[in-house]
């Protein structure tokens, strides 16, 4: 007899590993504060190989709409600004030779229901792996019956798959409530 747990556990895996992506994705998505995880993405030119910004330079956030990088050699001055300019972020950065500041500016009303729909978008694309996952658990769970699993046993599993479920997808609406909460405010 196969244990339940063989087809529960994975499908657990792939949906904390969804909500995980999904909270990346959000963290990505600028909300008019400055957030250092805007730059994640973004990759400079280091010695003839693409590295990611924070390992160039040093980020912070001296105030609410400032980011400072600070880049640990003089020469990436140039490189940095460069993949800060050709990237989707929108911003132009500041050099005074010393920094390099990003001034996030405030977002205009459209473009704060522009980013509510890609953050929705995200979490619908989040919910979907989930419900995959969820699906995957229970096919195999009636595999698992052909092959001399009790049926009230395969019933009980797809009864914690679901329950799996919903508790996943109440993680991804709330996720989504925050970061649209924090696109809104003003």
């Amino acid at each position: 007899m196969t244990d339940p747990k063989t087809y529960l556990g994975p499908a657990e895996e792939k949906m904390q590993m969804a909500v995980e992506f999904l909270d990346e994705a959000l963290a990505r998505i600028r909300a008019g504060k400055a957030n250092p995880k805007i730059l994640d993405g973004i990759r400079v030119e280091y010695y003839g190989s693409a590295v990611p910004l924070s390992n160039v330079a040093n980020i912070s956030v001296p105030d609410a709409r400032t980011i400072a990088i600070t880049p640990w050699e003089k020469p990436m001055f140039k490189e940095i600004e460069k993949a800060i300019i050709n990237s989707e972020l929108g911003i132009t950065p500041e050099n005074n030779g010393e920094v390099i500041r990003l001034c996030i500016p405030p977002l205009t009303e459209d473009r704060r229901k522009a980013l509510v729909k890609q953050s929705k978008a995200e979490a619908e694309q989040a919910k979907v792996s989930v419900r995959n996952a969820r699906r995957d658990a229970i096919d195999g769970l009636k595999k698992a019956v052909k092959q001399g699993m009790p049926e009230d046993v395969e019933k009980d599993a797809e009864g914690s798959a679901q329950k799996l479920h919903d508790k996943y997808l109440k993680k991804i609406d709330d996720l989504f409530a925050a970061k649209e909460k924090e696109i809104l405010t003003v």
